[in-house]
């Protein structure tokens, strides 16, 4: 990396987090497409028990399965951190999220104390054509969410 600093605008950063919202919007309407209207073509994408499926077409499918079964009425709150630009096209977004209502727990996740699934997801997201597409979504699970 170089020493430059990359100074975003304003726009972009309100992009950034409106893509972050529509994606929670989504969630809680079970909308797969809709979920994934910002996701690359070939993304890659790492859900919260380490599997890796790569390509719009799996995100969709594997987000459509979810909501119909372990994740059905689920309820999701995106709390967007920081957003970091590496270059003025490429930018790394991580949120916190905390899912409720949840039919069953994945393998190796747990609930919270407050009955809630809660992950750290990072998205590196690039811009082409003046839209920001998520090239990469990375989901831990995560006990309780620390405070910042």
């Amino acid at each position: 990396m170089n020493s430059q600093t990359t100074t975003p605008s304003a726009d972009d950063r309100a992009a950034i987090t409106a893509v972050v919202q529509s994606q929670a919007e989504a969630w809680n309407r079970a909308d797969a497409e809709t979920f994934a209207e910002h996701y690359a073509q070939d993304g890659t994408f790492t859900n919260i028990v380490g599997i890796q499926i790569y390509g719009k077409a799996g995100f969709v499918e594997e987000h459509a399965q979810i909501f119909r079964t372990i994740f059905a009425g689920s309820h999701i709150t995106f709390t967007l951190g920081r957003i970091h630009f590496l270059r003025p096209d490429v930018a790394v977004a991580d949120i916190d999220a905390t899912l409720v209502n949840v039919q069953q727990v994945p393998p190796s996740a747990k609930l919270g104390s407050d009955g809630a699934l809660h992950t750290k997801l990072q998205e590196v997201l690039t811009k082409e054509d003046g839209r920001w597409w998520i090239a990469a979504f990375h989901n831990v699970a995560v006990a309780q969410i620390p405070p910042r």
